[in-house]
């Protein structure tokens, strides 16, 4: 189809399979250009979110999404731990403030938390968004009254990713279906929550998965405040480890593809940079990345050290974006 050039860049969430195709497809130049002219009219191009992440509850997970190290259907080297105690918790999000973090997401490797869990994870929120960072937690699936709950205590945003297209999504996990994500994803909206809500590459997956799995977020409407897009990392144990990983060209032009469609955004480089070059990482900036993980780990895997990022970023002219808000 004919792809009209003119409304790139237009907030819109009626966005059609054919139109996320055509533009996903573009010379790749020409996609670039468009990325970085949208992303230029909506942010400082040379300013990146900068966030913490942090396992609060680690293993023993009852899904068998096929990706995962925590799965307790897998034997991997992730053990199974508890609930870290709030003060710890804590002190982690201190030294991510220290270290020029501004957002401090929490993980817990649940299908969805007991009630009787949701204290001390309210009380980690409360806490560090005392510290003056923006919160984020990730707790598998909610019901509304739990996200009301998160909300009152002050959480920001609330992650739940979508991982890949809903046709390709049962070749991925069978312990809950596409449609419970998009349940959760409707109780965090409607507890006045922000989402952040993305994908993964190297499922499996092909391109039409890929252009399907845009469509879905650039449809939400409002669009997810953040976009993380995640490249696999392949675990011993698990069912994917054995993945092919997608090209470099391919991940850039989700990346500048996600740009285009969803133009207010933070679009997160996530999982799987400790295996991208320097050389990779700046063109998903070029292509409008401006969110990425500080800290040489984030749930189970690796990441690259702080020390790596912030050589490049001096070597880019890249900085760390001031906080979107102050708390006290």
């Amino acid at each position: 189809m004919q792809l009209d050039l003119s409304r790139l860049g237009e907030t819109r969430s009626d966005w059609t399979l054919e139109e996320v195709a055509a533009l996903h497809t573009l010379p790749f130049t020409d996609l670039l250009w468009h990325a970085q002219s949208v992303h230029r009219r909506n942010f400082d191009p040379n300013a990146v979110q900068v966030s913490t992440l942090l396992s609060i509850k680690t293993g023993a997970c009852s899904e068998d999404c096929g990706y995962c190290s925590q799965s307790a259907r897998y034997k991997t080297e992730v053990g199974r731990e508890a609930l870290l105690d709030v003060e710890i918790v804590l002190e982690r999000a201190r030294a991510a403030r220290d270290s020029g973090a501004t957002r401090f997401c929490m993980g817990a490797a649940w299908r969805g938390p007991k009630d009787r869990e949701m204290e001390p994870v309210l009380a980690m929120v409360r806490g560090v968004r005392e510290l003056g960072l923006e919160t984020c937690v990730t707790l598998g699936m909610l019901s509304a009254d739990q996200a009301r709950q998160l909300a009152d205590a002050g959480l920001d945003y609330y992650n739940h990713n979508l991982d890949t297209s809903e046709s390709h999504y049962g070749e991925v996990v069978s312990t809950h279906s596409y449609q419970d994500r998009l349940d959760t994803l409707a109780a965090v909206r409607g507890a006045g929550l922000r989402i952040c809500c993305g994908g993964i590459l190297g499922l499996g997956e092909d391109e039409s998965d890929r252009v399907a799995l845009l469509q879905r977020l650039a449809t939400f409407s409002p669009h997810p405040e953040s976009v993380p897009i995640n490249q696999l990392v392949p675990i011993a144990g698990t069912p994917l480890a054995g993945q092919k990983p997608p090209g470099a060209i391919d991940f850039v032009r989700m990346i500048a593809t996600a740009r285009i469609l969803m133009p207010h955004s933070h679009v997160r480089l996530s999982a799987g940079r400790s295996a991208m070059s320097d050389e990779l990482q700046a063109l998903c900036y070029l292509a409008g990345a401006n969110s990425i993980f500080f800290g040489d780990r984030l749930l189970t895997t690796g990441n690259p050290d702080t020390a790596s990022d912030e050589a490049l970023f001096q070597r880019l002219g890249l900085r760390p974006e001031a906080a979107s808000r102050a708390t006290g």
